[in-house]
């Protein structure tokens, strides 16, 4: 499916909402006590900035995160953990999920890790070289046929006693462990903030956030709509035109699943919005951009993380690399100069 739009504001943007807080403080003690923690960089963009025409434009650059070389290692690390908490000692478990590429990745790392096994559902269109990274993790991988959501179906189908569905979108009756990933993830922007404050900004003006099935997006709404932190903030999400299950959701004033093809962006390649993060985005998110393949490409050319983030895992913005901008902003959307 692709979108006719390329860009959707939020009419149902409620400038009032207030959400509530994720316990940050305790997600990110726990992530600096794993091997290997640090912030990942703030990269300054003047020339995007310059083309853009507002002061100045930063990505957070998520391509070596805990050793991995995305932001998913963030939820999937706490979500396991947490899932562990709340488990009996009874010896190892199987930790399941369906993935498109990075999820699955950091779900079996942490797996491994923490002493478990891991089961990794893989859909159509997974390329065959971020699969085999999942196997190098130690995790058994199937193939299923068709798309993510039938993936996600196939992973749903193995719970049982010695399993632990670790999945990063939530439905009808799951939704506290994608709760806990979204948790997880807002580690990143307690980050950002920080490294904001040393460039002496108090918060970005625009921040532009891939939304896959939507938990990542979740998670900066949560953060920059909730009670503590600054107003002004307005979020934008990005997706492929071919899987924009966001931008069709809000266009429709509801939860829409759309048909996805093959696209360069896998890590971004769902058709149905997470239930959980459907009540955020549906009132917190202010507009929503869909891109094609060529401009894709185009801003992987420009990506802080181009030299150790294989092209095919960077849309603008990259799942490891999403900008921030701060200053004045262009009067209105105009059409993409590829339609």
């Amino acid at each position: 499916m692709t979108t006719s739009a390329w860009w959707v504001v939020n009419g149902a943007r409620d400038r009032d909402w207030v959400c509530g807080t994720a316990p940050t403080a305790a997600v990110r003690d726990f992530h600096r006590s794993l091997p290997g923690y640090a912030p990942t960089r703030l990269a300054p963009l003047p020339g995007l900035a310059r083309t853009a025409g507002v002061a100045r434009m930063f990505a957070k650059d998520e391509s070596n995160r805990l050793g991995l070389p995305a932001f998913k290692a963030l939820g999937a690390s706490w979500a396991i953990h947490r899932a562990l908490l709340d488990r009996a000692p009874a010896g190892p478990v199987t930790v399941v999920t369906a993935t498109d590429g990075n999820h699955g990745r950091a779900v079996a790392r942490f797996a491994r890790q923490f002493g478990h096994r891991a089961a990794v559902f893989v859909p159509d269109g997974v390329h065959p070289t971020a699969v085999q990274a999942i196997r190098d993790e130690g995790a058994d991988v199937t193939h299923v046929p068709g798309d993510y959501d039938a993936a996600v179906r196939r992973a749903a189908q193995t719970a049982g006693p010695d399993t632990i569905l670790v999945q990063d979108m939530g439905w009808g009756g799951y939704e506290q462990v994608p709760g806990w990933i979204v948790d997880g993830y807002t580690t990143l922007f307690a980050e950002l903030d920080e490294q904001l404050r040393e460039h002496g900004l108090t918060h970005p003006d625009v921040l532009v956030v891939p939304a896959g099935v939507g938990s990542l997006l979740q998670a900066a709404l949560t953060h920059y709509r909730s009670g503590p932190a600054p107003h002004g903030t307005a979020v934008l999400s990005v997706e492929p035109r071919s899987a924009a299950c966001v931008l069709a959701s809000v266009a429709a004033g509801h939860p829409v699943t759309v048909a996805t093809g093959v696209t360069s962006m896998a890590g971004l390649n769902c058709g149905t919005v997470s239930s959980l993060a459907w009540p955020c985005i549906s009132r917190g998110l202010d507009a929503c951009v869909a891109v094609d393949e060529d401009a894709a490409a185009g801003a992987a050319a420009t990506s802080p993380a181009t030299a150790s983030t294989p092209a095919r895992a960077a849309p603008p913005p990259s799942p490891g690399c999403m900008p921030s901008a701060t200053g004045p902003r262009s009067a209105s959307p105009r059409p993409a100069p590829w339609r």
